[in-house]
C-alpha cells in the first residue's frame, strides 16, 4: 500500500502557467505532470551515479623530496619564486 504526502512548492508564475496549459492540452493533472517530472530527474541521477574524478596522474618521480612535510605556504612559495608579485 503506497502513501502519499501532501505539499506545497512554490514555482515561478511562467513555469506554473506553462505547466498548466501542457496538462490541460495533454488531458492530465498538474499534480501528474509533477510527479511524471520528479521521476524522472530522480532517475536518470541514479543512472549516472557519484562523481568520479577523471584520472589525472603525469610521469615523473613523485613529490620532489625537498617538499616532503612542507605546509601549502612553503609549496606556493616554491612555485611563485622569481615570478614578481
Amino acid at each position: 500500500m503506497a502513501s502519499h504526502m501532501k505539499t506545497t512548492i512554490q514555482l515561478p508564475d511562467s513555469l506554473f502557467e506553462e505547466a498548466r496549459k501542457l496538462a490541460q492540452r495533454d488531458r492530465t493533472t498538474l499534480k501528474a505532470l509533477v510527479e511524471q517530472g520528479l521521476r524522472q530527474v530522480i532517475a536518470e541521477r541514479k543512472r549516472r551515479g557519484g562523481f568520479r574524478m577523471r584520472k589525472a596522474t603525469f610521469k615523473g618521480e613523485g613529490l620532489n623530496p625537498q617538499l616532503a612535510g612542507a605546509s601549502w605556504e612553503q609549496v606556493r612559495e616554491l612555485i611563485y619564486e622569481g615570478r614578481g608579485g
